[in-house]
């Protein structure tokens, strides 16, 4: 583990005292907007899309289990299943852009759209989770590589979710990470 660039820095501090409030979770939103209001830095390494599908690095875990923080990368063309998080969540879009689709889903019919899609531009941020809407499908909505930066209430990497297959159905799943050697958390 090495020490994280001080917007990211800044911003686990601020998840930090979000979560000595009641309700953490507009707190967390604010401090990813303004960690995602720049680009210029995440390091490189944690931006490398794999050309077969996407990659998720683990940018920080609270030490207690309290929040991760994560990077998502998507190559052109790529997209998630349709799944679950079961935990609060915020994304924030850092560059590139993407399509997210709301559903709903119980496991014994197909996933069924709720609303149209929409996109998140860089800046963007939304929040995810059981409170607000916690089944989604997101794609890169781009020709390039697109990356968001998100943070949940759990270390997600490690979280049991669902996939929700489009035939219907669920299957649990455990997300990982993509981190390597020279890709290693940062300690705030």
């Amino acid at each position: 583990m090495i020490t994280p660039p001080e917007p990211l820095a800044r911003c686990i501090a601020e998840v930090q005292q979000a979560l000595a409030q009641p309700a953490p979770h507009a707190a967390v939103g604010a401090a990813l907007a303004r960690l995602v209001a720049r680009d210029d830095w995440l390091p490189p390494a944690y931006a490398q899309p794999h050309p077969a599908h996407y990659q998720q690095y683990l940018l920080h875990a609270d030490p207690a289990g309290r929040f991760s923080i994560v990077s998502f990368v998507w190559g052109p063309g790529q997209a998630t299943p349709i799944h679950d998080h079961g935990i609060w969540g915020a994304v924030g879009q850092l560059r590139g852009a993407e399509h997210a689709q709301a559903y709903t889903a119980d496991g014994t019919t197909p996933p069924r759209p709720i609303g149209p899609p929409h996109t998140l531009l860089p800046g963007a941020v939304e929040l995810i989770g059981p409170e607000v809407h916690d089944i989604h499908k997101v794609a890169n909505a781009g020709a390039g590589v697109s990356v968001s930066i998100h943070i949940y209430g759990t270390n997600i990497g490690t979280h049991p979710r669902h996939v929700y297959p489009e035939a219907g159905g669920i299957k649990p799943f455990i997300s990982g990470y993509a981190n390597g050697p020279d890709t290693p958390a940062f300690v705030g």
